[in-house]
Parts: structure tokens; sequence; C-alpha cells
């Protein structure tokens, strides 16, 4: 008796941020004895510029299905453009050549149109993690809402964002609520302790440790427009200042040489290409605050009750806990939030506090969906029964 082939599932990385939020579904998929599981590297992993990030991938012992050379060297929104028109041909060929019974994506960067769009003209399956958040200040909004209605299997951070991709017309069948698979590291990987962090940094994380995330905020035609006022107040800034490196967005390659100017001019400033997940984690377990307006301030900060300063326009609309402070992009405000974060009263309000968006059990979730979802039909969406009249309309008698 033949035995039943193995559900050929494919799963997209383009950075170093969504990888770590896909460690755990990775390492659950590749576990499984019904998968074949098989990784797509493209963007900024394949970057000298920004860490050469495969290497980290090729180190955990992923199957490597494909490298898909794409990203431009390029500081503009062109650039991105041509990014994804680039990643399209790579992944048209892998993607024809191995067929997949599902493709897993994530999040919100704009890299993520392409295997999106390839897989529908293929008609592969997929499933899509964390739609049904807002980010009114990045281009990324509109792409995790054009993800949330090519996909057809939906893995939702909070039951807030659940309901809003079942308001957008998909299945509620189709939509599960999971929670942030990047969570599950703070329940299954091993942090660094203080002593094992400060020898793996190089730094003595004299207090008070700030790190700092700042991207460009690209909703903007200035995607850094609001960088001015977040670099003049961090100038002025007392204690220990970490940078990680911004994304690969249009206007990246200016705010490093901000960056950079930063740290020639400031003391105890230090600046990480890359820093990888379990570093990073741990980093933000033993800081004392975490500033500028990065994903995770909202998502992750909240697990270790670490005051956030969350800077400008980017991350506007996104569900937060209470350790986050929302400031406009002013120095002066940014100065005051500052201060108001290191206070030991703030830190001392955030005890007890849970995080909103999961408890670290996504990748388990993910991984029995993926696994067990019927196939049939799964690619033909129903549409949504509508009202007999529109907002405001008069019903005819």
């Amino acid at each position: 008796m033949s035995q039943p082939s193995k559900r050929r599932i494919a799963v997209v990385t383009t950075s170093r941020a969504d990888y770590s939020h896909l460690y755990w579904p990775l390492r659950e998929l590749s576990a499984h004895p019904g998968v074949e599981l098989g990784v797509i590297v493209l963007g900024p992993h394949l970057s000298p510029g920004f860490g050469n990030t495969i290497a980290e991938i090729e180190r955990d012992g992923f199957p490597i299905r494909a490298r898909i050379e794409c990203l431009l060297s390029s500081d503009t929104d062109t650039g991105m453009a041509k990014t994804i028109g680039i990643a399209i041909l790579g992944l048209a060929d892998a993607l024809s050549a191995w067929r997949p019974d599902l493709l897993l994506l994530i999040a919100d960067r704009y890299e993520m149109l392409a295997p999106a769009s390839v897989a529908l003209a293929l008609r592969i399956p997929i499933a899509h993690i964390e739609g049904g958040e807002v980010s009114q200040g990045a281009i990324d909004d509109q792409v995790r809402n054009a993800l949330t209605k090519l996909a057809h299997i939906h893995f939702t951070s909070t039951p807030t964002a659940r309901r809003r991709v079942i308001a957008m017309g998909e299945e509620p069948w189709r939509v599960h609520h999971a929670g942030a698979p990047s969570l599950d590291h703070m329940q299954r990987s091993a942090l660094l302790d203080h002593a094992a962090l400060v020898a793996h940094l190089g730094l003595a994380l004299t207090p008070p440790t700030i790190v700092a995330a700042w991207h460009p905020v690209t909703i903007l035609r200035d995607t850094n427009a609001e960088a001015d006022a977040f670099f003049a107040a961090l100038a002025r800034t007392r204690g220990q200042l970490i940078f990680v490196y911004p994304n690969a967005d249009a206007g990246s390659y200016a705010l490093i040489e901000r960056t950079r100017a930063l740290a020639e001019s400031r003391p105890h400033t230090h600046i990480f290409v890359n820093l990888d997940a379990i570093t990073y984690w741990s980093l933000l377990r033993h800081a004392d605050l975490l500033i500028g307006n990065s994903s995770s301030g909202i998502m992750e900060a909240a697990s270790f009750a670490l005051p956030v300063v969350n800077v400008g326009m980017r991350q506007q609309g996104r569900e937060r806990a209470p350790n986050v402070i929302d400031v406009p992009a002013e120095a002066k405000a940014i100065r005051t939030a500052i201060r108001h974060a290191l206070s030991p009263e703030f830190r001392h309000s955030l005890a007890g506090m849970t995080n909103p968006y999961g408890d670290g059990t996504a990748a388990q979730t993910i991984t029995r969906v993926l696994t067990t979802v019927p196939l049939d039909n799964l690619l033909i969406k129903k549409p949504v029964p509508l009202p007999e009249t529109e907002p405001g309309e008069v019903p005819r008698p």
C-alpha cells in the first residue's frame, strides 16, 4: 500500500524581521511528518548591506528551496517598485518548478506582493499571518489588506484583527486567531540572561539603556520627514543608546547615514546592522526603554512590560498595551515622553500587564491548520451577502 504524499508548504521570508516571526512556525512545520517544507528567500536576506541574513536561515537548518535576488541597490520608491517586478520574475520560475500545495506569507512588507501575485496566477492557495492589523503611517497598511484579500487562510494576532478580516469579506471558517508568532520566542526560546547578553554584544548595558528602532515612514512623500525631530531628541537624551538598522525601504540609506553621524557626535551610541531574534528579544528584556516607530515596540515589547516611546504616525491605528506612550514627531514632546517612560513610577505601573498579541502558542495553531485544512475548492471564496440597502438609504416601498 503506497504512503500518502506529503503536503508541500512553501514559506516566504524577505528580511530579518519576518524571519524572526516565522522561526517557530518553520520549526513546527519542518518537524511535521506530513509536511514537505520549502523556504523561499528573497530581498534584504541576500543583501550584504543589510547583513546577508540568509546565513541565519542556513545555520538553523531549514530547507531553502529558492534564493531570489531582487533587491536593488536603491534608496527610492522607484527602486522599491522595481524590486517587486524583479521578485515576480524569479518567483514565477521557482514556484512553477516546485508547485507547493500552500504558500505561507506574513505581515505587510511590500516585497510580499510579489509571491502573492505569482501564487494567484499559478492557482496556489495562500495562507497569511497578521492580517487585520492597522498601521496607517506606512504603505504596509495597504499591502497587508491586499494580501488579506488574496489569501485563502488567515492567522490573526488579536481577536479584533480577526473581526476586521471577516469584515473585509473573508468567510469566518478561513480566519483563525493564532496570536503573533514572534511571541513564541518568549515561551519557547532560551533568551540570554544579562551576563550572556553583555558578553554577546560587547557592551556594559549601563542604565539607562535605550534601544532605538526607526524606519522610513513610507506613506509620506518624504519618508524621512519625521526623522529630524527623532534624531534631535536623541542627541539631547542621556544614557546608552543602541540602534538597529532600518528596514530596506525608500530612505533607509539616508537614515543609516544620520545614525552614523549621531554616533560620531554622541557618546555611548552603538549601531548594529542586524541582531538575530534571540539577541534582539533578550535586549528588549533587559533594556530600560525602546524608542522609535517599529512594530516591535507595539507587539513584542509588551511581553517584557518594557516602556516604549512610539514616535510619529507610522504605527498609527495599531492596538497597543499600556506600556506604549504615543508622541508626535516633535523633539520637545519626545524628550518629555522619554523622561516619563524612564521614571520608576511609569515602570511600576506596568506590573502585571498582559500582551494583547498573544500567549506564545501561535506556531502550533498555524501548523495544525495548514496540515489539516482541506485543499479541495480552497481557492473558491464565497461572496459576502449584501445588505438590502446602502447605509443611509431609505428602502423602497
